[in-house]
């Protein structure tokens, strides 16, 4: 591989990323997640041809792919290449943090969602903003992304919430194997599906565990006295799945300009009252048109993809649409 500007040198491995030859070769490639949720790896392909990989779509769009773009941290050469970055890390070394935690509560949340919390040895606290996530890292070099539930300015503990994924590597470790004590080693803050500044009114939109990073925002607001109107869409299959409803009615209660819309697309049982199908589909019937609104998107990669064109057919500018996908690994769910 022939990288610019340099030009510099490096030779892949079968199987190795643009990024992992890259470093290996000694070239400061600037990265952060290294499971193509950031976007900070960006390059441009002058020549030659690769696979994308698995990457987040809302980071990496079909038009930038058509000009040339590539993640390098899931990227992989099939040709001699030659690419183009837009800077190297000045310093020649990245500035990703490391660290190594103890496991010190796990808290089953729901039959496939667990409240795992995690304390930084030497009593050290990680500094990182709403809707931030960490990549737990393997022994192998693998990376599993998970979202702080916790606010920032709750740091003593991380909160993660892990759905149990079949098959995952690391949530089906969560849910059988991991006890109190056990060491994980992690890094980060990675992320930019962040609270904005702003006067619009905030409609946030999760599925699942998307709940997660939206938890961490809204309490963030919470603590800065945002007072702009912020109303929260949460779907899941079943009614079981809203495994904190109860917490986001009594910020309803609380908070006059909160409110929470649960809605359910499998659950047909009688006793529900409140809203089924799709929970974009409930968002947008509720407000036809958004052309005045700040929107969060939180959950699978087909949720994201299918609701983020529908929000800006109905109106949002694409700069008041942030999203963050669950990115699908090789062999499990990427986010929870």
């Amino acid at each position: 591989m022939e990288i610019h500007p340099g030009p510099s040198h490096a030779v892949a491995r079968t199987g190795e990323t643009i990024l992992e030859a890259g470093l290996r070769a000694g070239v400061a490639l600037r990265y952060e997640c290294r499971n193509g949720g950031c976007g900070v790896c960006m390059c441009t392909v002058l020549n030659g041809s690769i696979d994308h990989g698995a990457y987040q779509p809302s980071v990496l769009t079909q038009q930038m792919r058509d000009a040339g773009k590539a993640l390098m941290c899931c990227a992989t050469p099939r040709s001699d290449l030659e690419i183009e970055v837009e800077a190297l890390d000045s310093d020649g070394a990245s500035s990703i943090r490391s660290y190594i935690g103890q496991v010190s509560s796990l808290e089953r949340l729901a039959d496939d969602v667990m409240r795992l919390r995690i304390s930084i040895s030497g009593g050290r606290r990680i500094d990182f903003a709403a809707g931030q996530y960490i990549n737990i890292v393997f022994e192998d070099g693998q990376r599993r992304a998970f979202s702080f539930a916790n606010a920032p300015q709750d740091n003593e503990q991380i909160e993660l919430h892990v759905r149990l994924i079949p098959g995952g590597l690391f949530t089906t470790r969560v849910f059988t194997t991991m006890k109190v004590g056990d060491t994980l080693n992690f890094e980060g803050p990675f992320g930019r599906f962040t609270l904005r500044e702003g006067p619009k009114p905030i409609l946030f939109v999760a599925g699942a565990t998307g709940f997660a990073p939206i938890k961490s925002i809204v309490e963030e607001a919470f603590r800065r006295g945002v007072q702009r109107p912020m109303h929260l869409y949460w779907g899941v299959r079943e009614r079981k799945d809203l495994y904190m409803l109860d917490l986001a009615e009594r910020w309803a209660r609380e908070y006059a300009n909160f409110a929470v819309t649960p809605v359910l697309s499998e659950d047909h049982s009688a006793d529900w009252q409140g809203r089924r199908g799709l929970v974009h589909e409930a968002m947008l019937t509720d407000h036809p048109d958004l052309s005045g609104y700040e929107i969060y998107v939180c959950g699978s990669v087909r949720m994201v993809e299918t609701a983020v064109p529908a929000f800006i057919a109905q109106g949002v500018s694409e700069d008041a649409c942030l999203s963050d996908a669950f990115l699908p690994s090789k062999e499990s769910a990427n986010r929870s």
